[in-house]
């Protein structure tokens, strides 16, 4: 995961935030899925919610395909130099994944969990969701295996941008769906790796497999920000979005993970046109000036400490749980629940207020600086 709500600043101006709001609101209930099914499976499950949840790290699939859209809204026809692009993303994560990985470095230390020193390198130039071990994937802070596939995402987003961007509405059509077709065909394709890991590896953490998630956020964004707008309410994009992870639940009961066939695989890849939908409709809802639920203030707020709750929140767990222990309960399974929820929110919040925010504007600061932009095409929302 990665924050996805880049700003597109005019000449001499301060950044213009959340312009389409109900996409930052979706970014707090997308890692709040994520942080549910760690502490599903990391800490004890809660009947119901834990099934529901099951397969909640198919937010990270919902923050790549969202993380191709904002961008492609956002620089679509803004002339900005790929260096200056560059930097601004080195300056949106970097800092905060440094800063969360040397924490998740002291507390794995305290704990006498050795973590080789190349394992903790290779996690802070973003290069580990390359190497194919699992010490590597989980090496510093685990959760940042995903800012990897995203810095890959950053470096050829300019190339994609330029090669996209000409092309006519079909194309962006036709290029989403081979994505989308793609992603059904590696699946068990994959099933040709014996070893478990591997094959896990090869499908939710190469950056080339992933990119075509972002690549369908690529297509849909510039197909949105030309002025199409998909006839499908936010309501039934949301609910079919439910309805896919509801319908995981018997299919986890009757296949175990470690199998090629199971959902813990397809939950990742065959949710891409669902997530690409849900974002599109949201987008759709902000610009024809439509109430959502999810671009009220308190909304946006923890959608803007959502990228700190999710490079934090395995590292609460990990404290909460060497203190507290793992609950055996439903009662202690609650009440681990309910501390590590707190904690980690609010550490975000606190995180996103003096490091993540600060240290962003400090390196846009220091960093080069793109030209006055051209006049961009009237829109209903300018970014």
């Amino acid at each position: 995961m990665a924050p996805s709500s880049e700003r597109f600043p005019a000449a001499g101006t301060a950044p213009s935030r959340d312009r389409l709001p109900s996409l930052t609101g979706l970014r707090f209930w997308a890692a709040l899925t994520v942080v549910l099914y760690h502490l599903s499976r990391g800490v004890g499950k809660i009947p119901g919610l834990s099934d529901a949840v099951w397969y909640g790290r198919s937010g990270v699939t919902f923050f790549f395909v969202l993380s191709g859209f904002v961008l492609a809204w956002t620089y679509d026809g803004a002339d900005v130099p790929a260096k200056v692009f560059m930097w601004r993303r080195f300056a949106r994560i970097w800092p905060l994944m440094v800063v969360s990985t040397a924490l998740s470095v002291a507390v794995m230390a305290v704990q006498n969990v050795a973590i080789p020193g190349a394992a903790v390198t290779t996690s802070l130039v973003l290069l580990h969701a390359w190497v194919p071990d699992p010490v590597y994937a989980s090496a510093g802070n685990p959760a940042a295996w995903s800012l990897s596939d995203e810095a890959f995402f950053y470096a050829v987003f300019p190339l994609l941008l330029a090669a996209l961007a000409p092309r006519r509405a079909r194309t962006w059509a036709w290029t989403a769906a081979v994505c989308c077709a793609a992603l059904l065909l590696v699946w068990p394709a994959a099933s040709t790796v014996s070893d478990t890991f591997l094959r896990v590896w090869a499908l939710d953490y190469v950056p080339l497999t992933r990119s075509l998630q972002f690549v369908v956020g690529v297509a849909a964004g510039l197909a949105v920000r030309r002025g199409w707008r998909p006839r499908v309410p936010l309501s039934v994009a949301v609910g079919l979005v439910v309805a896919w992870h509801l319908l995981l639940i018997p299919w986890s009961r009757a296949v175990p993970d470690a199998l090629w066939y199971s959902p813990y695989s397809a939950s990742q890849l065959l949710s891409t046109p669902l997530f690409a939908l849900l974002v599109v409709a949201a987008a759709r809802a902000d610009l024809d000036g439509r109430r959502t639920g999810l671009g009220g203030s308190w909304m946006i707020r923890l959608g803007h400490w959502s990228f700190a709750w999710y490079l934090i929140h395995e590292i609460v767990i990990r404290i909460v749980k060497g203190f507290h222990g793992r609950p055996v309960s439903l009662s202690e399974t609650i009440e681990v629940w309910t501390l590590v929820l707190v904690i980690s929110l609010a550490l975000s919040a606190a995180t996103y207020q003096w490091i993540e925010r600060p240290a962003e504007r400090t390196l846009r600061r220091l960093g080069p600086r793109s030209a006055a932009p051209r006049p961009r095409p009237q829109t209903a929302c300018a970014e």
